[in-house]
């Protein structure tokens, strides 16, 4: 009998939080953000459930060239842009489009070959002070890409710092505006929290990301509230139980100290999992079809919950770790992390189920 811990991704959760997107900004075209493995979900499981988006936009390289091998003819950007002669040859050949944010990928786009044509995606420094050219040299690197014979259509392009949080958009905005003055070409800046609070940075293309995998990206606001569903759900069942008496603790470290006499249950579920070893006493966790938090240090393979109140939760009770029933949005926060973490964390011996 097989271990009982699985992830189940919902597709039509992904196809329908990919219509929200659609719906905040009806009149952009979508890049379907499915780097990292797609959020972990699965590269081509993903794609294929997005396939309604004009476009997908990765990091790897060779997550582009699976998207174009399974015959993905939309638009493909790498987020990061090539990093050698190679990359670029092929990316051409491949019809990828390109992120450019330095100058040392202007020195190597003179390397492209002769008939070749390679669309690019200009970003633009405007606060967040990761990658992109400084505002005031948007104007002369535009030029050069307008000039090489290599260069098909150029979209200027920026990242937001904190759409999600106090500060907001506006002051990178007003940079971006000044920094592109002038300059008649498509943009796209708008990530999921400006997709689904800020209008004004729509523009002609956005790119959700963490909401099309039903995550919220607001602190303050649920994914219920947007409308988004869940679409993994990392479940297991209890598989073992023990009795605590006062003072007794709780797996290594002796983490958790039991006040009174309490009922434990052991699910199968641990940091081998993906589930994070740092989350502590009191994470929630879904068992049967209520809320109940864990005790004591996640370990390798096992965490511990409490059932203390459960009497008719035992041996092969469902637990929910996150997803239906129980938001991987609130799991994260009661573990000091974000969901994307989480997401991403799942490791390969997690089995995946598709639900359609």
């Amino acid at each position: 009998m097989p271990r009982p811990i699985s992830a189940t991704i919902n597709l039509a959760a992904l196809a329908h939080n990919l219509g929200v997107a659609r719906a905040h900004a009806p009149h952009a075209k979508v890049f379907a953000v499915i780097k990292a493995n797609a959020y972990g979900h699965g590269l081509l499981r993903a794609a294929a459930a997005l396939r309604a988006a004009d476009g997908y936009a990765v990091v790897e390289f060779e997550a582009a060239l699976q998207l174009r091998a399974a015959g993905y003819a939309q638009r493909i950007v790498l987020l990061e842009g090539f990093f050698d002669r190679r990359e670029l040859t092929e990316g051409a050949a491949r019809r990828l489009a390109t992120v450019m944010h330095s100058e040392e990928q202007l020195r190597l786009l003179e390397g492209l070959p002769s008939g070749s044509r390679l669309d690019v995606l200009l970003k633009i420094n405007s606060g967040m002070n990761r990658l992109g050219f400084a505002p005031e040299a948007v104007a002369d690197v535009y030029a050069r890409l307008q000039e090489h014979p290599g260069v098909g259509k150029v979209t200027l392009m920026s990242h937001f710092a904190d759409a999600d949080g106090a500060r907001g958009v506006d002051w990178q905005l007003q940079t971006f505006e000044r920094a592109v003055a002038g300059i008649a070409a498509p943009r796209t800046l708008a990530n999921s929290a400006a997709t689904l609070r800020y209008p004004a940075t729509h523009f002609d293309w956005i790119r959700p990301g963490i909401m099309l995998y039903g995550s919220s990206p607001f602190a303050e606001q649920s994914a219920v509230s947007l409308g988004l569903q869940p679409v993994m759900t990392l479940a297991s069942q209890i598989i073992s139980t023990c009795t605590l008496k006062p003072g007794d603790t709780v797996g290594y470290g002796g983490l958790f100290r039991a006040e009174k006499n309490m009922r434990i249950g052991i699910v199968a579920c641990g940091y081998a999992d993906g589930y994070p070893r740092h989350a502590p006493n009191g994470t929630p966790v879904l068992v049967g079809d209520r809320l109940a938090r864990t005790v004591g240090r996640v370990s390798m393979d096992m965490l511990c919950v409490d059932i203390t109140d459960r009497p008719e939760a035992g041996l092969g009770t469902r637990v929910v770790l996150w997803g239906e029933g129980n938001p991987i949005d609130d799991v994260a926060q009661a573990a000091g992390t974000v969901s994307y973490e989480l997401l991403c964390a799942l490791t390969a011996r997690l089995p995946v189920i598709e639900q359609d």
